[in-house]
């Protein structure tokens, strides 16, 4: 299947924010691979109403027929989610175009790999979440370690943290501009280990359940529950200190 040339690119970007991402994949978009993809077997793609009409896992087994179409929608309806839990999890802007544009790229490339019964936005966020995780550990940060508390998230402070999360969310502007509180929760989100970070994201921010969090990540449903609780508990510590003005911006 040749790469879909344009497609991997946000959009509201340009070739000078990002790599390309035939140069990323050499020869994957070569004029002789565009003229071998219209052989008579392949079907006719989807119109564009007919597209809107289709699902997630939908859409990629088309694009596995040939229809690149499909493939650039799907880039499409995850572009600001996708991003937007990148630079959370990344806390680099930059960082997080690049590791979109090789998440869609690895979507290209397993494509026919995919599990027709699995849905698609779990696994997007498993490659994603597996690349921004090796990314973090390429740039050798430093190390941090859990805090030890403990706070109930039905308790007044978890009622806290739960009002917090929900006024980080991103405004309309595609361009993200933050608010104080903004900017304060993505400290605290920034300051925690990585373990446990990746989880509150995950669950606050993208509401993924504790199943789907578990097959995301590769660990035991129960290791989701006791991350989780350990992540809020980790928050709460850090917003407090942040609110005392004794961490500095990140």
């Amino acid at each position: 299947m040749n790469a879909p040339c344009g497609h991997l690119r946000r959009q509201g970007t340009t070739p000078a924010e990002q790599p390309d991402a035939a140069a990323t994949a050499p020869g994957l978009c070569s004029s002789s691979d565009t003229a071998a993809s219209g052989a008579a077997s392949i079907p006719p793609p989807q119109t564009h109403t007919d597209r809107h009409e289709l699902s997630d896992e939908q859409l990629l087994a088309a694009y596995r027929q040939g229809d690149t179409g499909c493939f650039a929608l799907l880039v499409q309806r995850y572009e600001r989610e996708l991003f937007h839990f990148l630079v959370r999890f990344l806390g680099d802007r930059a960082a997080a175009e690049d590791v979109f544009q090789e998440t869609f790229l690895q979507i290209h490339q397993s494509a026919d790999q995919f599990d027709p019964d699995r849905r698609f936005r779990p696994w997007l966020f498993t490659i994603a979440a597996n690349k921004a995780r090796d990314l973090l550990r390429s740039q050798t940060r430093r190390a941090t370690s859990a805090l030890e508390a403990s706070v109930d998230p039905a308790s007044p402070e978890g009622g806290d943290f739960l009002q917090l999360m929900s006024s980080s969310a991103p405004p309309a502007d595609t361009r993200m501009e933050e608010t104080e509180m903004q900017r304060m929760v993505q400290t605290a989100v920034m300051n925690m280990p990585g373990h446990l970070r990746e989880i509150l994201i995950l669950s606050y921010f993208h509401e993924f359940s504790y199943k789907q969090i578990a097959d995301i990540l590769g660990v035991p449903l129960g290791t989701v529950k006791s991350r989780l609780h350990a992540a809020v508990a980790c928050f709460a510590e850090l917003w407090a200190n942040i609110s005392k003005n004794k961490l500095p911006p990140r």
